[in-house]
């Protein structure tokens, strides 16, 4: 059974649901400039340093770069982001993975925007945080991992 090429209706939300659940995983693509297909990529690699490259790619199907905001686009099962949202990949990494966790929660049938839903997203990206300085051997992203987590649990959890 292939993925639909949409995830809107009832019916191919329930088709990618049944998909995922047997272990379905989209062939990932980046799509935009060289530039950022570069940045993307570095961003990826500190996915799968963290051992989240799985969960993401089980969700997003791409990653596409736009001139406007950086966005979960659920119908697409795509990440739409902008040039200045994979600047620093280890700040665009947690992006990923945050909105992956909208997109799972999207496809479960969850609320997956707002308030709490919002929060849990968060809670995703810093777990996926905490799990990357844990992983990574290079000092730099270990410091900016400890510096984002500072800065998203002081922002969400006062």
């Amino acid at each position: 059974m292939e993925f639909p090429e949409r995830v809107f209706t009832v019916k191919e939300v329930e088709k990618a649901k049944e998909l995922i659940e047997g272990g379905y995983k989209h062939r990932f693509k980046i799509r935009g400039s060289p530039e950022f297909k570069r940045q993307a990529k570095e961003a990826l690699k500190l996915i799968k340093t963290a051992r989240h490259y799985e969960f993401l790619r089980t969700y997003i199907k791409q990653i596409v770069e736009v001139d406007g905001f950086s966005q979960l686009r659920e119908a697409e099962a795509a990440i739409w982001a902008n040039k200045y949202a994979v600047e620093d990949p280890v700040d665009a990494a947690g992006l990923f993975v945050q909105k992956a966790h909208q997109m799972k929660e999207y496809i479960e049938g969850k609320i997956y925007y707002g308030g709490e839903a919002e929060k849990r997203a968060v809670e995703k990206r810093i777990e996926f945080l905490k799990e990357l300085q844990k992983r990574s051997q290079r000092d730099d992203i270990k410091e900016k991992c400890e510096e984002y987590v500072k800065r998203w649990t002081e922002t969400v959890f006062p």
